[in-house]
């Protein structure tokens, strides 16, 4: 179980960067990616092997980018579990299944991306970062940062979730509150990286975050049997697990794991702030600043994706589209999935199934269609949305 991982390359220009130093974007301001030798993964990471492997998102080592597995940084991450959705989607004609990555640590799939990246950053001599959030990301890097020792400098909107504010502090992270947006929070960071002395762990200006964000796409295919869903939904901010699940999926294909067929990918927004579904609509190839962004799946308020190139390229690729659906909708998806097949899944995976029933009723999503819903966190990281009140029976005697 050795990392094939060869250098990184530019998503855009395939300029050829060094792996083994830290590293941020290309020259030309585009995010790197990891590559492998692929033909050496492939004699070792085997289908056969995979069953004797740990039940981790660490099993999978020849495709991801830690050298040493001493250097390995790990709350107990495990394989998420992949659930039909039977009673919800029988109610609108879908075959339908989640992956529910509110059950890894920090309750959400940001921490698939803080293992690798925090790690690969250990590993690489890196002993501070700093990085702008909108909540779930921060928690994450920051419970993995007090795991390595390492300082972690967060920054995040003063409107982010209260829970991802306290366990950034609990962490032990230097947290700083913003009045505005994620992107304003990352003006500040790029201000801090430029005085020196923390690395930029921003997201997709580290390469490493996608490595751990792609173990999504390793693990559905394995749980899957070796095959993909014929439509996988999944709600974008900065696009990274949209983007890490494709790179998988195809990694898995190059090594023999899975033939040519790709899912539809569809990246899911809020009409509050859709600066990729506006940019596929145009078909263009990136987005525009999306002004005055605001939702109550806070997680996908990202005006303007850095990796928005890399996400679109996707969706033209596999036959895929984009969604942007309202909040009330979003509200009464997330209260679907809950109450119909008890998932209780965040605002994010609420905003999926929303997508999934505008699609069906379209026809984009045929009859028999196999669809997949990434849940990207717990629903009971987001006690202050404002749900409508439940239901409640007054009780004056017996049931």
């Amino acid at each position: 179980m050795i990392s094939a991982l060869t250098h990184l390359e530019c998503s855009a220009c395939g300029e050829r960067y060094d792996a083994d130093v830290p590293q941020n974007l290309c020259r030309d301001g585009k995010p790197l990616l990891a590559r492998y030798d692929l033909a050496a993964a492939a004699r070792t990471l085997t289908a056969d092997a995979l069953r004797d492997r740990e039940p981790s998102l660490w099993r999978y080592a020849e495709l991801l980018p830690l050298r040493d597995r001493a250097n390995r940084v790990s709350l107990g991450e495990t394989m998420t579990p992949l659930l039909a959705l039977p009673r919800t989607g029988a109610r609108h004609d879908l075959d339908l299944y989640v992956k529910d990555e509110g059950l890894l640590p920090t309750a959400s799939f940001k921490a698939r991306g803080a293992a690798v990246g925090v790690s690969r950053a250990k590993e690489l001599g890196i002993t501070a970062f700093a990085m702008p959030t909108n909540g779930n990301a921060g928690g994450a890097w920051s419970a993995y940062a007090a795991r390595a020792g390492m300082k972690a400098h967060i920054v995040m909107p003063r409107s982010a979730p209260h829970v991802n504010r306290l366990e950034t502090v609990m962490t032990g992270a230097d947290v700083h509150l913003v009045d505005g947006l994620i992107s304003d929070a990352g003006k500040i960071v790029a201000r801090a990286v430029a005085r020196g002395g923390v690395f930029d762990a921003s997201t997709l200006k580290e390469p490493y975050r996608i490595e751990g964000k792609k173990t999504m796409g390793f693990e559905l295919a394995e749980q899957f049997g070796w095959s993909v869903p014929d439509v996988i939904v999944y709600p974008t901010g900065g696009g990274v697990g949209l983007i890490g699940i494709d790179k998988a999926l195809r990694e898995l294909h190059a090594i023999g794991l899975l033939d040519a067929r790709m899912p539809r990918m569809v990246a899911v927004q809020s009409t509050g702030c859709a600066p990729i579904v506006r940019a596929f609509d145009a078909g263009a190839k990136e987005s525009v600043f999306w002004e005055h962004a605001q939702t109550v799946a806070f997680g996908i308020t990202v005006p303007k994706p850095l990796g928005d190139a890399i996400v679109l390229e996707s969706l033209y690729a596999t036959n895929g589209t984009a969604i942007a659906v309202e909040d009330d909708a979003i509200l009464a998806g997330q209260r679907e999935i809950s109450a119909a097949d008890g998932v209780f899944v965040c605002p994010e995976g609420g905003a999926t199934l929303a997508a999934a029933i505008a699609l069906r009723e379209r026809g984009w999503i045929r009859a028999g269609d196999r669809v997949l819903l990434i849940n990207t966190g717990s629903g009971l990281k987001y006690p202050d949305v404002p749900y409508a009140e439940p239901s409640l029976l007054a009780l004056d005697g017996d049931i």
